[in-house]
């Protein structure tokens, strides 16, 4: 086993306890649906967290201050950033670590734009490894910015195949399992051990790959379902469910003019995504007015028209309002069948 790979094993196994409360909150992010970049900025939080040895009974990880013994964090989910804020808000908010306000919020010289989790590695990752002792900081930094951060942060911002572009490794499931065979300078490390470590990594992922295909091929029909009852190129469900696939690969020629789905939203209110030209492609049949992208609550309101608006995403693929009426209205303007 290497030095490094103790440092981390060794490092204190703080955890996350989930608070409704946002003033008690360490960690602050979005509720509803969680993808790859704020999963993995909290993981680094705690990880940074824990990685402080001072000796004074507490610390401090950017803005917030820890009691070192402390070995849990408390993270909020929720869109409603109010009150008496103390936490690391990401993902969220449009503040430093946020990336959702009009215009982003940067881009590396490369043109790979940052997500939550390439912001927060920007502003604390060089801090982490000096808590670890590890020299060549700077160097390392980057690598772990290019082999996964970078990965993070374009798929995110739908930018997966710019990275096609650079000598990137884009990482993938084989990426991720040739990682647990021991490194070069690792002598003490026994095969068999790394590969049971592989496979039982390889499991959870296995199973959740199968959990996922039998709750997606249920909402198979419902999809179909619904598209036959879709009017004005625009289809509802009465809640979430995986839709993209059965839209896009249906020969059902209705489903070939749908522009817009609305759905019960699970941060409250009610989506309305427009639909891509085709599978896995970041492109849309119909996207909503540039003029509304990344606008919220009463901007978005009062240039929209529409009286419960509440969100614009600003690659303006996804809306999201307080009703299902005017999800709908929203969804008719954009199209064009009402002024």
């Amino acid at each position: 086993m290497t030095e490094i790979e103790q440092k981390l094993i060794d490092l204190p196994k703080k955890k996350i306890v989930i608070t409704e409360n946002v003033e008690e909150a360490d960690l602050i992010t979005h509720n509803g649906t969680f993808h790859s970049d704020e999963v993995f900025s909290t993981v680094f939080l705690l990880k940074l967290a824990s990685s402080y040895s001072l000796e004074e009974p507490l610390i401090q990880v950017g803005d917030i201050v820890l009691e070192k013994s402390k070995q849990y964090l408390k993270l909020c989910r929720t869109s409603n950033i109010s009150g008496d804020i103390k936490g690391i808000v990401y993902d969220v908010g449009h503040g430093k670590f946020d990336h959702h306000q009009p215009g982003g919020n940067g881009e590396r010289e490369n043109g790979i734009k940052y997500s939550s989790f390439g912001l927060v590695w920007k502003q604390f990752g060089k801090q982490f490894l000096k808590n670890l002792n590890i020299e060549n900081i700077d160097d390392i930094w980057k690598m772990i910015d290019n082999k996964l951060v970078q990965n993070i942060d374009a798929v995110d911002n739908g930018q997966l195949a710019k990275l096609s572009q650079f000598d990137f490794d884009i990482i993938t499931l084989p990426n991720l399992i040739t990682m647990y065979n021991s490194n070069w300078d690792d002598e003490t490390s026994n095969q068999d051990e790394c590969f049971i470590k592989a496979v039982e990594f390889a499991s959870t992922i296995f199973d959740r790959f199968i959990i996922s295909a039998v709750s997606k091929i249920k909402a198979k029909s419902k999809v179909l379902e619904a598209i036959e009852r879709s009017e004005n190129q625009i289809l509802i469900l009465d809640r979430f469910m995986p839709w993209k696939e059965f839209l896009l690969e249906t020969d059902n020629d209705k489903a070939k003019n749908i522009l817009f789905v609305i759905f019960p939203s699970n941060r409250g209110g009610y989506d309305i995504y427009s639909v891509p030209k085709e599978l896995g492609s970041f492109e849309s049949r119909k996207l909503f007015p540039e003029s509304w992208a990344g606008l919220t609550n009463e901007e978005l309101q009062k240039i929209s028209g529409i009286e419960t608006a509440t969100f614009c995403h600003t690659n303006r693929f996804i809306c999201v309002t307080k009703t299902k009426e005017d999800a709908i209205r929203l969804a008719e303007k954009t199209i064009g069948d009402r002024p």
